[in-house]
């Protein structure tokens, strides 16, 4: 009690946050119900008819449960590791740039792309890969001695195009995080390293990487627990949803959206978030408890 009149105050100015984080964040999860009904409308949510995991069976029993399952888990596990690997090394060159002007110039040109619209990206997808007229089949193809390609119509280089895509949109972002955590680091370890005749290459190894190894093992957890999420925009205005690259982009959340626009499965769409939610929650304390075993300090909790 002595301390809620001492932090009044800060409480206070807390309250809009938790409100905020209440309605829009906890509030909702009372729609998990729909998941377990078979929604009618002129019922309401609390009067449809119960049909159990029947919207679960509707899911997995599809043809396409493995593919997208597959298509899912593999992209992110990609994105995951080439994403990090990627964001480190670009934030370790970040910081060997020693001029501000310039360092905030690179910081600003590599977050460029996370800022613009996937629609946009979309766009510039089909400047690069169009049959007729794109970059790729007009310039580039013709001096490889190439025939044109029809990038739309071939499954087999979509994972490549996506994950191409993924990285140059979401690393500038991740950088930019991991260079607040490397421009963190005291400079007196580097200079007793450079004293005892270490290398650059050394000093990274030895001093960089381990010292921000906390903020690389959040994120990262952070991510597995969205392992089972999907850019929605990348895998379906990218690719223009076209049904010839469906067996190499079609992951749950667009298999959703489609299940959802042409039937109105409400049910349905309600079964396979919460089952992105609570595998997303499962993978998370897994990857947590491995952690927390190896280094208690880098566990989020």
């Amino acid at each position: 009690m002595k301390n809620l009149k001492r932090y009044r105050t800060l409480l206070l100015m807390t309250m809009p946050a938790l409100i905020y984080l209440l309605i829009n964040n906890y509030l909702p999860m009372f729609g998990i119900i729909i998941a377990f009904k078979d929604l009618n409308f002129s019922k309401g949510i609390w009067g449809s008819d119960w049909v159990g995991f029947a919207n679960f069976e509707y899911l997995f029993r599809t043809a396409d449960a493995f593919l997208i399952t597959r298509n899912t888990l593999l992209y992110n596990t990609v994105f995951i590791v080439l994403g990090t690997i990627l964001s480190v090394g670009a934030a370790i060159l970040l910081n060997e740039v020693k001029q501000k002007l310039m360092s905030r110039f690179y910081q600003s040109i590599i977050l460029m792309p996370f800022l613009i619209s996937m629609v946009i990206v979309a766009y510039l997808g089909i400047a690069m890969l169009d049959v007729e007229n794109g970059f790729l089949n007009r310039q580039i193809l013709p001096l490889l001695g190439i025939e044109p390609i029809s990038w739309y119509g071939e499954p087999k280089y979509w994972p490549y195009i996506l994950t191409i895509i993924n990285m140059w949109k979401s690393v500038g972002y991740s950088s930019i995080i991991y260079f607040a955590a490397v421009i963190g680091i005291d400079h007196e370890y580097y200079e007793a390293a450079t004293i005892d005749g270490a290398s650059r290459w050394q000093q990274i190894l030895k001093i960089t990487i381990p010292l921000i190894m906390p903020i690389i093992t959040v994120l990262v957890l952070l991510s597995i627990g969205r392992i089972f999420y999907s850019d929605f925009g990348l895998f379906y205005q990218v690719p223009l949803n076209s049904g010839a690259l469906q067996s190499t982009t079609d992951v749950l959340d667009t298999y959703v959206f489609r299940a959802l626009m042409t039937l109105g499965d409400f049910g349905m769409a309600s079964a396979a978030a919460l089952y992105q939610s609570f595998v997303g929650f499962i993978l998370v304390v897994l990857a947590n408890y491995v952690v927390s075993k190896r280094s208690k300090d880098q566990a989020l909790f």
